[in-house]
């Protein structure tokens, strides 16, 4: 899939709720294919202690307003000073990069895409895309406290949405595996992304129970082409870059202990 280096011009930079800010680009041009799942590499100008781009999902494509969505956490001084954009100023973005989750079969009617903290943004255009394909997609989303969930409304409008907080002030209290809703359903098909435990815990759920299972690893991507090599995840055919063969695996082909 061919890659693109752009200026995107700000159209909005919205803070949310705790440390994150919703940025919606856009360009004169119409904007490029991306797939749910892929990544983008961004240039962070103005901040001396920022020297690498910094990987931050596609959250959405706007096709009628020609806008991409970034969904980010503030973290760090490169990250605050994304934070500091605003509407007209440019922002360099190199994508799409990576591979994409895969779509179901026919047979799997039943899918899952679970999130955790800045992890559920790819699930956001994951799930828009399996409901214009027809599917009735369920989100499970997990965070710490009610202040830490974000835009609950923009995934009711793609699907069921279920949530856990660690302190109990919204939905279920605890882990997103700790949920009812996996006792009373049986899925066909998961996807997740955020926090490895939270991940780890979703895969061992899905292998017990015989589900397909997709993750998208949050590994340091510093180039985003698999020069650097910093992102390497190991893998039962042997090391490889997360940002070139991933960010999305199977957890069939993880070593990890599910």
């Amino acid at each position: 899939m061919r890659k693109y280096l752009l200026d995107l011009t700000v159209s909005s930079n919205e803070k949310l709720s705790g440390n994150y800010i919703l940025m919606k680009l856009t360009s004169e041009e119409k904007l490029p294919e991306m797939l749910p799942g892929q990544f983008a590499e961004v240039r962070v100008d103005g901040s001396p202690s920022t020297f690498l781009r910094r990987p931050i999902s596609i959250h959405y494509v706007d096709r009628n307003t020609n806008e991409l969505w970034f969904l980010i956490q503030l973290v760090g001084d490169g990250t605050r000073k994304l934070a500091d954009l605003k509407k007209g100023d440019l922002l360099n973005v190199m994508l799409p990069l990576g591979n994409s989750f895969s779509m179901p079969t026919t047979e799997q009617k039943e899918l899952l895409l679970v999130g955790g903290g800045v992890g559920t943004a790819p699930m956001l255009m994951l799930g828009s895309v399996l409901k214009n394909l027809g599917f009735e997609p369920t989100f499970l989303l997990g965070a710490r406290s009610k202040k830490d969930l974000l835009q609950l409304d923009k995934f009711e409008a793609y699907g069921n949405v279920f949530v856990t907080t660690e302190d109990a002030t919204y939905g279920e209290k605890g882990f997103v595996t700790n949920h009812s809703i996996l006792k009373q359903k049986k899925f066909d098909k998961i996807y997740t992304c955020g926090p490895t435990p939270m991940m780890k815990a979703v895969a061992a759920y899905a292998s017990k129970n015989g589900i397909e299972c997709e993750v998208s690893l949050e590994n340091t991507m510093a180039c985003g082409i698999g020069a650097c090599l910093c992102c390497v995840t190991d893998t039962k055919e042997g090391h490889k870059c997360v940002c070139s063969d991933g960010p999305v695996f199977n957890i069939k082909d993880l070593k990890w202990q599910i």
